[in-house]
Formats: C-alpha cells, structure tokens, sequence
C-alpha cells in the first residue's frame, strides 16, 4: 500500500506552505499550535498521519522560537507514527555558524543538525545553505537546492548587454561562477574586510566594472551593508547598473533605509522568508521549485533536473 503524503507547516513560513502545498494539489494538513500564557507552545497534529510521509515546511530565522516548533512538530509526527518525517527548511537558520573561526565559540549548524535527527527528521530539504558542508553534518539524506534555477531565468529575461556576474566576497566565487557560466558573461569578484558581524572595513573589487551592467549573486542578504556599498562602488567605477539575487531576505536593522538610499537598482529575492513590500525589492517564489521537489522525493525519482551545476 503506497504512503499518503501529507504536507504542514509551521507559523514562520505559513504563506509560501500554502503555495507549496497548492503547486503540489493538495491542501495543507491541519495542525494547531496552542500556547499557554507564559508563550510556551505545543503543536498538536489533528488529522492522522500514521503510515505517511509528512513534510513538514518551516524556515528557521530568530527567534529561536521557530527551530522550536519545528522540532516539535517533527516529534509530534515521529511519536504518531508518521513513516517518513521530512523538514522542510527553505531558509536554514544558524548556517553561519558553520565553523570555530576563533577559540570557545559554538558550531551552532552542527548543533541545529544533531536536534533535527534526535527530533526525528529522517530527511532534510533546504536551499541555498550558507555553507555546503553543512550537509554533511547530517546523518540523514539531504535535498540542498538551488533558488539559481529560478534566479537566472530572470536575469535572462532582463536582456542586459555586457553583463557582468559579482561576488560580493572571496567566498561566495563558485557560486556567482556558477551563474557566469550558464549566463556566458564574465565575473568579478569584491574583497571586503570587516571589523566585525555585519560592519565593513574596506571593500574593493577585483576586475573591471566599467560600462557593465552588474548583478551581485549571494545567498543571503541581512543588513545589506555589504551589497549597498558594492553597489555604489561600482557605480563610481562606471558600472552602468547594479542589481543583486539573493535567496533568503534576512533584511534585519536598517537593511530597507540601505537599499532605498543605494545606487543598487533592483535587489531579487525569494519567498523562503516573508519580507516587506519595497520599490526596488522583487520577490519570486521558490513554491513550484520545492513542490516539484517534494513530489519527486515521495515517488522515489530523482531530482537532479532540479540543479544548475
């Protein structure tokens, strides 16, 4: 007898679960989540879900809240005897913390890792983690996408002659050469150096600019310190436009007053967070994308057709 899929969602990312669940065919499932007085929480699944493979869609920003009622609701499915327990994760919080970069701090990553399988994930979706070797910190398999699919038939669509792809750090090169390559245009790359979390000290860039258009290509943008100040460096070096792709629109403190002062002419994002309405912020929706994805993996087929590598 084939498992019935069933697909939930957590409060953070309710809106793009909806437009999931609807590209899939079905509806969401339902859940409750109560909460007591002191604003602890409990899900509670009011449908079955024995036998099933439940995807469970929630992205995991602060606060810590969101991971939590994710991992409840994982808990919930496994101790209802759920077959196959899926989360769902388009923005995987805590990617930054993927490493030691100096003595006596945590892998905060590793950590969210080890509770997702303790909670009983049997298997992770996510897009565009901030670090790739976050995958293998999980024991369970991994679905890690890709919002380039998405991203670069829109850049196509913009027709822009002498287009050039930016990476707004050393460490985001194979990404933005990725783009350069199924684009046919050329790439540079911007050297930043920061004081410290989200403050630059210096930024230049490596290669030329001039009578270019630019789109900077990243994974994620939270401040936007680093994009707006790209952005108008670039124009001062006689870039014809800028524009930026992000995946996830972190978007904290004075990111919107930022990028309404840049020179940066359009910044594109995804839906894996909710964001707010801007003039120059363009959202497109990574729903077909995961539940085209979500259907593959439920009919064991391959999902390979989904990448641009």
């Amino acid at each position: 007898m084939e498992s019935t899929v069933k697909i939930f969602s957590g409060r953070a990312t309710r809106i793009l679960a909806e437009q999931i669940a609807k590209n899939y065919g079905v509806d969401l499932g339902n859940i409750i989540i109560s909460e007591f007085s002191d604003g602890e929480f409990i899900p509670s699944f009011e449908e079955t879900v024995r036998g099933s493979k439940v995807f469970i869609i929630q992205s995991t920003p602060p606060p810590s809240d969101n991971l939590m009622e994710l991992l409840l609701m994982i808990d919930a499915a496994k101790r209802a005897s759920a077959s196959q327990i899926v989360a769902v994760m388009p923005y995987f919080g805590m990617a930054r913390q993927d490493r030691k970069d100096k003595p006596r701090v945590p892998i905060g990553a590793k950590l969210v890792t080890n509770m997702l399988t303790t909670a009983g994930a049997t298997r992770v979706m996510t897009c565009d983690l901030h670090a790739d070797q976050i995958q293998g910190f999980l024991e369970v398999p991994v679905d890690h996408l890709y919002a380039s699919s998405v991203f670069v038939d829109y850049i196509r669509s913009l027709n822009l002659d002498n287009l050039t792809i930016a990476s707004p750090d050393m460490g985001g090169s194979k990404r933005a050469n990725t783009y350069a390559k199924h684009l046919g245009c050329e790439m540079v790359i911007c050297y930043k150096h920061r004081k410290k979390a989200n403050e630059i000290g210096d930024m230049r860039v490596i290669g030329e600019v001039k009578g270019k258009h630019v789109v900077l290509v990243d994974d994620m943008v939270d401040t936007a310190g680093t994009l707006t100040t790209a952005a108008d460096m670039m124009i001062q070096q006689g870039a014809l436009s800028v524009r930026a792709v992000c995946t996830h629109p972190v978007l904290s403190g004075s990111a919107y007053d930022r990028i309404e002062q840049s020179h940066m002419m359009e910044l594109i994002v995804t839906d894996t967070l909710p964001s707010k309405k801007s003039p120059k912020i363009k959202i497109l929706s990574i729903a077909p994308m995961f539940a085209n994805v979500i259907k593959n993996v439920a009919c064991n087929e391959s999902i390979s057709k989904n990448f641009i590598s």
